[in-house]
């Protein structure tokens, strides 16, 4: 069974407000594709192996960086993967 992450394909928002000026932050996109310049372009699986955050892999879930357009504050947030 596949599973895919609402967030990264458009099949859902979040809103997430700054915890330090109480400003809408911005959805960066996958944590894993700012490790460097080829992240983006390999199999998402086998970076969950090696991103440091645990189960993420096993509990189907997809972390995603938002960053604060006006303090630059960033949060991660974790997004439950839909099944396919």
């Amino acid at each position: 069974m596949e599973y895919v992450c609402p967030l990264c394909n458009g099949l859902k928002m979040v809103d997430i407000t700054c915890p330090q000026c109480q400003t809408n932050m911005e959805d960066r996109g996958k944590v894993m594709d700012l490790f460097d310049d080829y992240s983006p372009y390999i199999e998402i699986e086998g970076l969950k192996q090696i991103d440091g955050i645990q189960n993420d892999q096993q509990n189907h879930q997809c972390p995603h960086i938002f960053v604060c357009s006006e303090c630059g504050k960033d949060v991660m947030h974790i997004e439950k993967e839909w099944k396919q």
